[in-house]
């Protein structure tokens, strides 16, 4: 028999009221026992302050090394947010700050939260980045990375197929490789200059420049395959999206910064396996290379017939859209920190024109003809040029950080081992800043044959990583940077407009100068156009 059913509206009353009474509550109303708002406030600022208690406490011994003594940093932050308000408000100050608690070492902070260990020993540094695994470190990117790159973006990757990816990497940066791209940077950028030289001055050169190197990027990755203006215009924009999308609030709902850099990708992808399929089918052909695809693509080819002989499976890679995704990933990777970095080229010239003047004899003496292609042979022979870059990158690393997440606990030094969850960061900037003399002054003697910094201090230089995620793509940003400086110097004559924000540094997440306004003209015409 089923008794659910037999129970009675007054025997349940009764039993209600019952326990009402039990609970104190003499009336028998529900309402009654409802704690008042002033308890709801006392219970929660209770919780609050347990929380906050739990946090400090919990940092405190995250900040304990084993032999006693705890790491440098704020003795107390902020519950819960930790550092960010001040972080987002001056990002520069904010990370600054953090490297003087501790230089060179390691201190502590917290981001939302999350313990944060920031790692300013440039030979830690090189053991944090030599780690890639799901048993020790991951790359953790900006929080909209996944959303906008999607999650086979090659920083989200590691182990066997990380390494088998970036081996068929190799073949897009041969001698032969780079001295094709280098006639096609020559071109485009000489394009771009002329543009300038038809604007009213003076011009701020960031966006400018920002489309001087996607115009660049897309060129030299995509070459032929870009040939529908419509195409381009639209993957253009696209691009655009998916950049702007890392400077806005973690935030994806339709409408936002963060959803139209995803459907940019979306858009992206679609062109670039057209793209893939395309050179494929002229690769195998027998045509030549005339992009990086290219170059790549005759390296898939090669591996699958390799695969095809042994009998097993093509690589993971070879897929039309895996293909499309990859360069992607190069395309954006080229964007940013480039850009910064020929926004600082600019600027630092401007800053110091005895520099400015001795790149200019050697381009002339190498270059009597400033109007012919620079080639590949002769871009080898730039010595102080090229000095020039490398104290660029030096002095200004445009990728200032590399976070990376513990997913074990992971053993840092002999006394301290960092907390699984914790947020890892090496400072590039600090590492940069280490054994060089006066490490503050631009300074790119410091590279040249009597002093050779380059040398002594090279474990120092980490301006394109370290370990299994080191730029493939870094002799291909420095050439870019050299056939940039090159004729920039036998093209151009231009002078900075200060403004009280001019000495200042900008997280965009790549480092900038507060402002880059200058005036431009012809090499040896006049200087200073007015604004109209």
């Amino acid at each position: 028999m089923n008794v659910t059913g037999v129970v009675d509206d007054g025997m349940l009353a009764g039993n209600m009221a019952d326990l009402l009474a039990r609970m104190g509550c003499s009336s028998g109303s529900i309402a009654e026992c409802m704690p008042s708002s002033s308890a709801l406030i006392a219970a929660g600022g209770a919780l609050a302050l347990g929380y906050t208690l739990w946090e400090q406490a919990k940092f405190r011994w995250y900040r304990a090394f084993k032999k006693g003594g705890v790491m440098p940093g704020p003795s107390v932050v902020t519950p819960i947010l930790g550092g960010i308000v001040e972080m987002v408000k001056d990002p520069y100050g904010f990370w600054e700050k953090q490297r003087q608690y501790s230089f060179p070492g390691m201190s502590w902070n917290s981001i939302c939260g999350v313990f944060t260990i920031f790692v300013t020993d440039a030979a830690l540094s090189r053991y944090v980045f030599s780690h890639n695994s799901e048993d020790s470190l991951l790359l953790c990117l900006h929080p909209n990375a996944e959303w906008i790159l999607g999650g086979t973006n090659i920083a989200f990757m590691s182990g066997p197929e990380h390494k088998a990816l970036r081996k068929s990497f190799l073949a897009l940066f041969t001698r032969r490789a780079l001295g094709l791209y280098v006639l096609k940077q020559d071109a485009l950028i000489r394009k771009h200059f002329e543009d300038w030289l038809s604007m009213p001055g003076p011009v701020e050169v960031r966006p400018l420049i920002r489309d001087l190197n996607a115009n660049t990027s897309q060129e030299v990755f995509m070459g032929p395959y870009l040939d529908d203006p419509q195409e381009r215009a639209q993957f253009y924009e696209s691009y655009r999206a998916m950049t702007d999308g890392f400077l806005a609030f973690p935030l994806m709902v339709p409408g936002t910064a963060v959803w139209k850099g995803r459907k940019g990708r979306f858009y992206i992808v679609k062109i670039l396996t057209k793209a893939a399929a395309r050179s494929k089918v002229r690769m195998a052909a027998g045509q030549e290379p005339e992009c990086l695809l290219d170059f790549w693509t005759k390296q898939i080819l090669s591996d699958m017939k390799d695969a095809a002989d042994a009998g097993t499976e093509p690589p993971f890679y070879s897929d039309d859209k895996r293909i499309a995704e990859t360069m992607m990933d190069f395309l954006f990777a080229s964007q940013d920190a480039s850009t910064a970095s020929l926004v600082w080229t600019v600027t630092l010239m401007a800053e110091h024109p005895d520099v400015l003047a001795r790149v200019r004899e050697e381009q002339l003496r190498l270059r009597p003809d400033p109007s012919a292609p620079i080639t590949g042979d002769v871009l080898n022979e730039m010595t102080y040029t090229r000095q020039v870059v490398k104290e660029i990158l030096r002095f200004r690393p445009p990728a200032p950080m590399v976070p990376q997440r513990a997913q074990v606990p992971f053993k840092l030094t002999e006394t301290y081992t960092a907390p699984k969850g914790s947020l890892i960061i090496p400072s590039v900037i600090s590492a940069c800043k280490q054994g060089y003399s006066e490490p503050d002054r631009f300074d790119p003697d410091r590279f040249g044959p009597e002093r050779q910094e380059d040398i002594k201090f090279a474990s120092n230089y980490l301006v394109f990583g370290h370990g299994p995620h080191y730029c493939v793509g870094k002799e291909y940003a420095n050439n870019h940077l050299t056939v940039f400086l090159s004729l920039l110097s036998t093209s151009l004559d231009w002078s900075r407009v200060r403004s009280a924000e001019s000495d200042e540094i900008k997280y965009l997440p790549t480092i900038y100068p507060g402002d880059s306004v200058f005036h431009m003209g012809r090499f040896g015409g006049k200087v200073g156009c007015k604004a109209v």
